[in-house]
């Protein structure tokens, strides 16, 4: 039996003229926070497969800029 030939994956040849194929983790976060992330999740705890606790997560990641007003008068919520 022989073993399977794999497929050549970008990151893993010859990076030629143009440096290594992909976007750098600055750049993609950049990205991201910039237009905005919305994380969600829920956790149920459960015993016996009976479900006891449920909790969701909403979350929305953003970047911070001065040219938006903060939406209170004062110094914030706290």
């Amino acid at each position: 039996m022989t073993p399977a030939a794999t497929e050549p994956v970008p990151w893993d040849g010859p990076e030629g003229e143009g440096g290594p194929v992909g976007v750098p983790l600055v750049d993609l976060l950049d990205r991201l926070l910039a237009t905005g992330v919305v994380v969600t999740g829920d956790v149920v705890l459960a015993i016996a497969e009976v479900p006891l606790v449920r909790v969701s997560l909403h979350a929305l990641l953003s970047s911070v800029n001065e040219r938006v007003p903060a939406p209170w008068a004062d110094s914030g919520p706290l």
